[in-house]
């Protein structure tokens, strides 16, 4: 069993953050009737679904009703948001996803200003979800990029939730099933990128996560957000089906090998900061 799966069930977002990669591909959100099948071709197959590649999941209407029915059939499912869009989600609390990602960092990468409106929101919707079991994670995913708010970012949580937290690896806890989260920024996959020198790489692609794209298309990973390296599509053909074609195969054999088969791959950013600072 594959850990995750990121289906993109939305491509389509209401920011611009600067450093998104964007991409290119036709807008469109999934059906009622398209999530139910594509759910149906990864039950069994995945245990954690992520609710996006690229786009802002809290744009679709049928959020609340893809959790539940997710949950319906065995799945963890998981929600990446920029936040701009809670203050009328209570139906999403209601229908208690596994955990909630806030990425806090988008409203510096959009060049907003006055951010105690957006805190304020952030805040009321984390601290109520989190008083339902949701684990709720406020990612400041900046670090050596656009940070330079953060300590004023973490001044107006303080005022919602206050100090002491407890500290951690990667942040600090501020109250059962809330936290704050750090890390650095990273380069997207980009095929007109310089290829890195190490050639000992490794990924966790096709071992512990996949993505699906909106359209139905298959990629290894959840940077692939232009959709460069399709395997297949669901909606014709199952993830077994997929997952042995002969480029899915050698991706898989190319990581065992720690080589990137790929020129994608190769050019991914975020193998680099794994490797520097996770490792």
């Amino acid at each position: 069993m594959i850990s995750r799966c990121y289906l993109e069930i939305t491509n389509i977002c209401n920011l611009d953050c600067v450093f998104c990669p964007k991409t290119d591909r036709l807008k469109r959100r999934l059906t009622d009737e398209e999530f139910d099948l594509l759910t149906d071709k990864l039950r069994g197959q995945i245990q954690f679904l992520y609710f996006h590649l690229m786009g802002e999941p809290f744009l679709h209407p049928s959020l609340p009703k893809f959790i539940q029915i997710a949950r319906e059939k065995g799945f963890v499912p998981v929600l990446t948001t920029n936040g701009t869009r809670l203050s009328d989600a209570r139906e999403v609390i209601e229908a208690l996803p596994h955990k909630i990602q806030i990425s806090l960092h988008s409203h510096e990468g959009n060049a907003k200003e006055h951010p105690e409106q957006y805190i304020n929101d952030v805040m009321a919707f984390a601290k109520e979800a989190a008083s339902k079991g949701i684990i709720i994670v406020l990612r400041l995913w900046n670090q050596g990029g656009y940070d330079r708010a953060n300590e004023y970012l973490l001044d107006l949580m303080a005022q919602a939730q206050p100090r002491p937290w407890v500290p951690r690896y990667d942040g600090w806890k501020l109250a059962p099933n809330l936290y704050i989260e750090f890390d650095r920024m990273f380069e997207w996959p980009d095929s007109n990128h310089a290829e890195y020198a190490d050639e000992n790489v490794f990924c966790y692609a096709l071992r512990n996560q996949m993505g699906v794209l909106v359209d139905g298309s298959v990629v290894p990973c959840c940077l692939d957000h232009a959709g460069e390296l399709v395997l297949g599509n669901l909606f014709e053909q199952s993830v077994d089906d997929i997952l042995s074609s002969p480029r899915a195969k050698a991706i898989y054999d190319g990581f065992t090998r720690h080589a990137a088969v790929e020129q994608l791959c190769r050019r991914c950013g975020y193998a680099v900061v794994t490797k520097k600072y996770r490792n």
